[in-house]
């Protein structure tokens, strides 16, 4: 098969579209994926610098989530058949022709979204499911503060909160991202390049504070997001663009009885993975067949152009997601 190998650390120009080795067979409890498309992550970018390698026992390849038709079954697979429609989350691997993929981990292409979109998908609600929903339990009515909202995440954030009664508060670089930002339901939009994001979040809700704060920043916002934050708030950070090590006051944040919380998803065992998948599929998939959420892509591509794909992430271009394909064979 073709896959994008990444030579040597560095810039986007180390990807490489090459052949390599098709997988192994899938073993107990594995699916085999013919992959139709996938979508680029701040986490393949990480990778390809060589910050951040994949899991013990995952694919080499970039790539965390994919969609495509099921080529084979493992021993014990019965949900899934040969010609399944799915996306799936994955741990690596999915910027290539075929991956193998624990079962737990497939979810059926929603009703309504067609095969290529559906790779914008896996990623993004798993995230944003079992973060703002499993780990913060946030309730109608509550504030809510997403950082990046014109990212997948962000998009699928203020779509999924909106769903769920929140009041969505988000910040984002451009008034051209925040325009889609209004668009997608979003009550309280904030250019963080010209406004102190806390100011203005304390100001949108009566000086109360955000309930609820999605942060992909990390160590530069921390106490900006302390500040930020609501009496009994949460603040879940899932990204680090911002640095790793910041001091924190313990004061400010037992004043406040707040929860700070710092999670990932792809590095989670197996079962917890699974059954994020199934929640996502129980409470997200209705949503996508209603139209109470829609995917969120900025430009689809050839998985051969991932390096232009990398430098559009890079550099912040996009508005939700940026779709790879692959090519049928023969192409």
């Amino acid at each position: 098969m073709y896959a994008v190998t990444i030579r040597e650390p560095g810039g986007p120009e180390v990807l490489t579209w090459e052949q390599v080795p098709d997988p192994a067979p899938p073993g107990p409890g594995e699916v085999l994926v013919a992959v139709v498309a996938t979508a680029v992550n701040r986490a393949d970018l990480l990778q390809r610098r060589g910050v951040y390698p994949p899991p013990p026992g995952a694919s080499p390849y970039p790539g965390l989530e994919c969609s495509g038709t099921v080529l084979a079954t493992g021993p014990g697979v019965e949900r899934w058949q040969p010609g399944d429609a799915v996306a799936a989350l994955l741990s690596g691997g999915g910027y290539a022709e075929q991956v193998v993929v624990p079962a737990g981990q497939l979810m059926p292409c929603p009703v309504g979204v067609d095969l290529v979109t559906a790779t914008a998908l896996p990623e993004v609600t798993a995230t944003v499911w079992s973060n703002l929903f499993m780990l913060a339990h946030l309730l109608p009515g509550e504030a809510v503060l997403v950082h990046g909202g014109g990212s997948g995440i962000g998009t699928c954030a203020i779509q999924l909160a909106k769903s769920a009664g929140a009041r969505v508060i988000v910040t984002a670089g451009s008034d051209a991202k925040l325009q889609r930002c209004s668009e997608l339901g979003a009550d309280v939009c904030i250019n963080y390049r010209r406004e102190v994001f806390e100011q203005q979040v304390l100001t949108a809700t009566d000086g109360a504070g955000a309930d609820v704060i999605l942060d992909n920043m990390g160590a530069s916002y921390l106490a900006r997001n302390i500040d930020a934050l609501a009496i009994g708030g949460r603040l879940v950070v899932i990204g680090l663009q911002g640095g790793t090590s910041a001091g924190i006051d313990l004061g400010a944040l037992m004043a406040k009885r707040a929860i700070l919380a710092v999670t990932a998803l792809r590095s989670r065992p197996g079962q917890q993975k699974a059954a994020i998948v199934a929640a996502v599929v129980e409470n997200v998939w209705p949503l996508l067949a209603t139209g109470a959420l829609r995917p969120v892509v900025d430009r689809i591509l050839p998985l051969e152009s991932a390096a232009q794909a990398h430098r559009v992430v890079e550099a912040g271009e996009n508005v939700g997601k940026v779709v790879l394909t692959v090519a049928p064979a023969g192409h």
